[in-house]
Order: C-alpha cells, then structure tokens, then sequence
C-alpha cells in the first residue's frame, strides 16, 4: 500500500472530502427547503383564515 505515487493518496482525499461536501450540502438545501415550505403554507393558511372569517362576516350581514 505504500509503494502507490503519493498523488494517488490526495486524489482518494480529494474524491472523499467531495463526497463529504455533496452530503452536507444536500442536507443543508433540504433544511432551507422545508423552511421555505414551512413559510409559503404559512402564508396560505392565513389567507384561508382570513376569507373564512371575512364569510362569516358576510353571511352575518
């Protein structure tokens, strides 16, 4: 094993820090997505709630 070119060493290095950074920032696109999802249902949900009551409001009428 150490008779291998020792650029052989930083190419193996090089390929496992590459595959450490392609999970970390998946995991961390997937965090930002579900906040941002988070967020936009957020947002629908108080449209619901707000025509439901502006309804309530007009049925009472």
């Amino acid at each position: 094993m150490l008779s291998m070119p020792w650029w052989i060493y930083l190419v193996v290095a090089g390929i496992i820090f590459s595959g450490y950074m392609a999970v970390r920032t998946a995991a961390k696109e997937r965090e930002i997505d579900e906040a941002f999802i988070e967020k936009e249902g957020e947002i629908y949900m108080e449209r619901i709630r707000k025509e439901r009551e502006r309804r309530k409001q007009a049925k009472s009428l």
